[in-house]
């Protein structure tokens, strides 16, 4: 398999991963966590798990996800708070409701919700 190396200022050091990786899910799409009860919308996407260690390691063993897979930043909220997420494409699901996030964040990186996701601002796309 054919393998890469970047740096993850987020994780501190080098992650090697597959040079080819596939998202199911992408920027201003809306989703909800498979497990526990909470949606967010698409900010960012990592093509394997690039937090820390001790992130990693908190997770119990029994449900640690693997980490040669998409991980996503969302923008999320629950029935008491909203907050940023970052969770694995195999916790992930289309949010089937549809509808827009209330999180304060939303604004600031989205344009508009429109047909079930969001449009990044384009002042952040290149």
């Amino acid at each position: 398999m054919d393998r890469t190396r970047f740096f993850s200022p987020q994780a501190g050091r080098t992650l090697d991963m597959p040079r080819h990786s596939r998202a199911r899910f992408g920027i201003g799409d809306v989703v909800r966590h498979r497990k526990h009860d909470f949606r967010g919308v698409v900010f960012d996407i990592d093509p394997v798990f690039a937090n820390s260690e001790e992130w990693y390691e908190s997770i119990p063993e029994a449900v640690r996800p693997k980490r040669e897979q998409p991980f996503y930043h969302l923008l999320a909220e629950n029935d008491e708070s909203s907050y940023v997420a970052y969770v694995s494409q195999q916790n992930l699901l289309a949010d089937p409701d549809g509808g827009p996030v209330d999180h304060p964040g939303v604004n600031e990186l989205f344009e508009q919700f429109q047909d079930g996701r969001y449009r990044m601002r384009r002042s952040l796309t290149h």
